[in-house]
């Protein structure tokens, strides 16, 4: 059957992300030295850099895991057996980030929030209020859930803390925004950062980032639930390079990772910052036009709170399910399936390794695919995209 997807497949799914043919390069190398030499060196300059993507002048450790991993050495590092933490619900992520907590033998408690909103930062300063014997150690909330898109204002969660005297760590899930968003990690007060390496960071998956500050490093001192793999002292450094990784380093990924972070300092972080904006007000713009036929829309209501890394979208009558299926099968481009438990919705990945063609060919085809399921809408979303974009095609 003739079909017109036959060229390269664009994947639009909220990560694992398009990864540049600069980074995929310099894989294919053959096994160095792992005890010294280019790999070691290499390997150095990651640690020296990455505290820059996330503002912060803590230190950076990496796990050869993807973000769940990062999760967990972020919680053993740091508290002990019995501890309670605080879960921001606010989609699907920082649950399951709660989850491995009561796993490792932590208390969960957790404050209920909305698949179609943000963490309301005075609910957070009445739970810490209410917590007069100060039992919660760590406050956990992920920067962007990509189930639901939505974008929590990390800054107001830190003041809410501060407003209620609480000594509680603030921990922030930035897997699915990293190098993306706005993230000042020392600047908000955030205490433990994590990301994974296959969004923003452009990386194949395979590598879970922590960066600590101050606090979290002086709570490692009496954690009591830390294990051989996971402990940041071994893993700090001091006794050499091979301990960093626990073990045989991750070599492929070292050199792409050093690859990706050539990528986005060249570029400067507050210009990808900037571009992943008016990329996703692009996607925004998109949406809004295809929502005033009544097919479409938002699923996080208020546009403040909407992320600049991924979108979901909410389909009404429209089968999303199919919708996928039929862009994938006759025109290559894979969308991300709905993971909130919303229903009827997809999900539109705009991370990482990203231009003006590739959102306006994924916007048009979803445009031409809804419009081959019979939706109608007064005005081309691929157009209200290209207005967004206009004014910023121009010199900076």
């Amino acid at each position: 059957m003739p079909s017109l997807r036959h060229g390269r497949q664009l994947v639009a799914i909220p990560g694992p992300s398009v990864i540049p043919d600069r980074v995929l390069a310099t894989m294919h190398q053959a096994m160095p030295n792992i005890y010294e030499g280019d790999l070691v060196d290499t390997s150095m300059t990651l640690f020296r850099d990455l505290p820059q993507i996330a503002r912060t002048g803590g230190e950076a450790f990496v796990t050869i895991s993807n973000g769940h991993g990062a999760w967990e050495m972020a919680l053993t590092n740091t508290l002990c057996r019995g501890d309670r933490i605080l879960v921001l619900e606010s989609g699907r992520f920082a649950r399951g980030w709660g989850n491995i907590g009561a796993t490792a033998g932590l208390e969960v408690q957790t404050l209920a929030g909305d698949d179609r909103g943000p963490v309301d930062p005075d609910s957070v300063e009445t739970a810490l209020r209410e917590d007069s014997s100060r039992t919660i150690k760590a406050v956990l909330v992920v920067q962007v859930d990509t189930a639901t898109s939505v974008r929590n204002d990390i800054a107001a969660i830190r003041a809410a803390i501060d407003a209620a005297s609480h000594p509680a760590l603030l921990m922030v899930d930035c897997i699915a925004s990293m190098a993306c968003e706005r993230f000042e990690m020392d600047a908000w007060g955030v205490d433990v950062a994590v990301a994974g390496s296959q969004k923003g960071l452009m990386v194949p998956p395979g590598l879970g980032f922590v960066w600590a500050g101050d606090k979290a490093l002086a709570a490692h001192e009496t954690a009591d639930l830390k294990t051989g793999y996971w402990d940041w002292g071994p893993r700090s450094g001091r006794d050499g390079h091979y301990l960093r990784y626990c073990g045989t380093p991750p070599i492929q990924h070292v050199f792409a990772l050093r690859a990706a972070l050539d990528m986005l300092l060249e570029e400067g972080i507050e210009n990808v910052w900037w571009r992943h904006e008016v990329l996703a007000d692009a996607i925004r713009a998109a949406i809004d036009s295809w929502s005033s036929g009544n097919e479409v829309e938002h699923n996080i209501v208020d546009a403040t709170f909407r992320s600049n890394a991924v979108t979901t979208v909410r389909t009404g009558s429209i089968d999303a399910n199919r919708l996928r299926a039929l862009a994938e099968q006759q025109a290559g481009l894979v969308l991300g399936i709905e993971i909130a438990g919303i229903g009827n919705a997809f999900r539109i990945g705009h991370m990482g390794h990203l231009n003006p063609p590739m959102v306006l060919g994924v916007l048009g085809t979803i445009e031409d695919t809804l419009l081959q399921m019979g939706a109608t809408f007064p005005e081309s979303g691929v157009a209200a995209a290209a207005r967004s974009l206009a004014p910023h095609l121009g010199e900076r």
